[in-house]
């Protein structure tokens, strides 16, 4: 299970990276919005656990536009503002929990653990567009009811980017720039091609076109 932890000191990340991975977690950390913005898009989490005092701007307004952009995986705020004013904010700016620094660690556990359990009920993560149905849990994608095909870490996030954001045009450098969000080492230059090839030769051609000049685009609809 992938959690999101958006903390800038770096001393309480390096802690909390710690603690959660021993209670069997999976991690990435972040210490800025851009960074944080740029993993959500790509990437499938279960959780979020976000500050809100951040180097290049709110954690509030983060929470605002995630939101609103369709972000519904749990959220629990983890800061030093420990006013009820401060929390009623946070909760009604759309947090589903939280909890004031400093704390005890059995406590943060608990709390991830009962968000959790109460998303248990939901049902299986599915994103379907234009026929494609992408199982954002066990990376793999079907296309027009066709046989489940797994893919590649890399071959999931660019679909995911891509379905959505659907009918609109993603430059090679935006695309570029999520892949180098996400990677350790440098990007290749032609990295989008060979993946735009891989998706293609995975969904077929028509799905995933390209504007010459522009960039890609995946369509929402095909003509029959």
């Amino acid at each position: 299970m992938k959690l999101l932890l958006l903390e800038d000191d770096d001393l309480l990340a390096e802690s909390l990276a710690e603690l959660l991975e021993d209670h069997g977690y999976r991690l990435d950390v972040s210490s800025n919005l851009n960074e944080a913005q740029a993993f959500m898009a790509t990437e499938q989490y279960a959780l979020a656990i976000l500050d809100l005092g951040l180097p290049d701007g709110s954690g509030l307004d983060l929470l605002k536009r995630w939101r609103q952009g369709q972000v519904d995986i749990p959220i629990l705020i983890l800061t030093a503002r420990d006013t009820w004013e401060d929390k009623v904010v946070g909760l009604r700016s759309g947090a589903d929990d939280y909890l004031t620094k400093p704390f005890h660690e059995a406590e943060l556990l608990a709390r991830l653990h009962a968000l959790l359990r109460r998303r248990q009920g939901a049902s299986h993560g599915y994103l379907q567009v234009s026929g494609i149905q992408l199982d954002e849990e066990a990376q793999r994608v079907c296309c027009d009811g066709e046989q489940w095909a797994s893919l590649t870490a890399t071959e999931f996030r660019l679909l995911r980017y891509l379905m959505h954001h659907p009918d609109r045009v993603h430059s090679k450098t935006q695309l570029l720039d999520q892949l180098y969000a996400l990677e350790q080492d440098a990007a290749a230059p032609n990295l989008v091609e060979v993946y735009i090839a891989r998706l293609r030769r995975r969904l077929g051609k028509d799905l995933i076109q390209t504007r010459r000049g522009q960039g890609y685009l995946l369509v929402s609809h095909r003509s029959s």
